[in-house]
């Protein structure tokens, strides 16, 4: 029932240009699974990041059971079981089936649906019927189990978030509508609010009929004309185009605690970043230069010392009077057994979920009191998790790198480590090889292990900077970094 699957292809940010379908979708599942050098992997579909407590403890369980015991966040907000046997399928699917986690075994890698994270917890709508909707009309369509493992869709709340994110179909909440955004174009559809997950389908079986000639796997590597095509065709049955630029910055939520009023505005139209009202700002506050609070693997990561943390350039806050909701994210998106059983316990004790965000976080909804979001973050923060905007580790990204992966040049995960310094303004993605698996979107600084050395470039949607190389060079390669994500618009 569960088979080894052929390696993924290339990356569109790779030397290999558009993905087509001319080698199969090598995207993996968890009824294919993908050869690693640490054994098979396994992403199990996630739809909108939304978990119970009962669904994160059998993903718990499948990885202990199955697996190494750790638990991997994606960059679609997904999870990946890795050190799997290859003979684990029917069990591992039998597990996942029977909680939920595998409503439509055709359908398993079409559920790729991002949504915001904090839809309905800091004042902005909330999102979870759509969501269930959506994720119910996919799987029961015929045609959609044709869908691609990287053709995804986005709901977005309104803050421009996950709208960021380059989604093939997108739903934008915007008063009692959805504005549907087909691929990359500026274009959007309104459409009644009601009738949203229905014409995202609707976009999305009209997306696989126009790449039936071309073989995309998604709409911005179809032919220019027939995208365009298909822009008209869907946005015929909507009504007519309203222009509204995608963001350009992917604005992920802050560590710490969010509450109503919190949400992030955006300028409908502007194009521009959007613009963050700030919440409380209150997170755990650490001694500069203590690394206690990380896991043991990545404690010891710098060779040269220990990870630097950088002091808060804000005086400590009271705690808040009360919390919707708490934010962690998650070095290198790798959680512990022991981390992902208290965040489940805290959400069974408050929300009844988790949340992770595709930026490899995870949003824990409450009602918390002033003093359980002080605790709890408190408690969070010393397993290891990042709490606060000023962790070194924050926006800081890596692929599993050797040894786990056999395209890899370098242990990139190590060299993440060991290149700590104070947050920077942009996220950092370090990969192995040009694949550039699981990098993020939107604007961000790119450093790829190459025979040469490290080549860091600046990325903007499709475009990036001329790179700069540094060679085997441990301290000028964590200078370079620590520069390019310092650097200004």
């Amino acid at each position: 029932m569960l088979a080894a699957m052929p390696d993924s292809a290339p990356s569109p940010l790779s030397a290999g240009g558009p993905a087509l379908r001319d080698g199969g979708d090598a995207c993996p599942g968890t009824l294919r699974l993908h050869r690693a050098d640490d054994g098979a992997l396994a992403r199990v579909r996630v739809p909108g990041g939304v978990l119970s407590a009962d669904r994160a403890e059998a993903l718990l369980a499948a990885a202990g059971r199955f697996g190494d015991g750790e638990l991997h966040l994606t960059s679609r907000g997904n999870v990946q079981l890795r050190g799997l046997g290859a003979e684990c399928g029917g069990g591992l699917a039998e597990l996942l089936a029977g909680a939920g986690l595998l409503p439509s075994a055709a359908h398993e890698r079409a559920r790729n649906i991002v949504a915001s994270p904090l839809a309905g917890l800091d004042g902005s709508p909330a999102l979870g019927e759509r969501l269930a909707e959506l994720d119910a009309l996919v799987c029961a369509s015929a045609a959609a189990a044709s869908l691609s493992g990287r053709f995804l869709f986005a709901l977005d709340d309104g803050r421009g978030d996950v709208d960021a994110l380059g989604a093939d179909v997108t739903l934008i909440a915007d008063g009692d509508a959805f504005l549907l955004r087909i691929g990359p174009g500026d274009e959007v559809f309104r459409i009644p609010a009601a009738e949203g997950p229905r014409a995202a389908l609707r976009a999305a079986e009209a997306f696989l009929r126009a790449a039936r000639d071309s073989g995309a796997w998604r709409v911005k590597d179809l032919p220019d004309p027939v995208r365009s095509e298909l822009v008209r065709a869907v946005g015929a049955a909507a009504g007519p185009a309203e222009h509204r630029p995608r963001p350009r910055t992917a604005k992920a939520p802050e560590p710490g605690t969010h509450g109503p009023g919190d949400a992030v505005k955006t300028t409908p139209g502007s194009g521009a970043a959007p613009e963050t009202t700030p919440g409380s700002g209150y997170a755990p506050q650490t001694t500069p230069g203590s690394t206690d609070a990380l896991p043991d693997a990545h404690r010891h990561a710098n060779p040269h010392g220990p990870a630097h943390t950088a002091a808060p350039d804000h005086p400590p806050q009271a705690p808040p009077a009360s919390a919707a909701a708490l934010a962690v994210d998650v070095p290198l998106g790798r959680l512990t057994p022991g981390q992902w059983r208290l965040l489940t316990a805290t959400a069974r004790r408050y929300g009844g979920e988790l949340r992770l965000t595709p930026w490899r976080g995870i949003v824990v909804p409450g009602p918390f009191t002033g003093a359980e979001a002080a605790n709890t973050l408190g408690a969070l923060a010393a397993a290891g998790l990042i709490t606060s905007p000023d962790s070194p580790w924050t926006g800081v990204g890596a692929c599993i790198g050797r040894p786990g992966c056999a395209k890899s040049l370098a242990d990139v995960r190590a060299e993440a480590g060991a290149a700590l310094g104070p947050a920077g303004r942009l996220p950092v993605y370090w990969s192995g090889c040009e694949r550039r698996c699981g990098h993020p979107h939107g604007e961000w600084i790119d450093v790829v292990a190459t025979p040469d050395g490290h080549r860091i470039s600046y990325v903007r949607g499709e475009r990036r900077d001329p790179p700069a190389t540094v060679r085997d060079d441990p301290a000028a390669l964590a200078a370079a970094v620590a520069a390019a994500r310092a650097r200004a618009l």
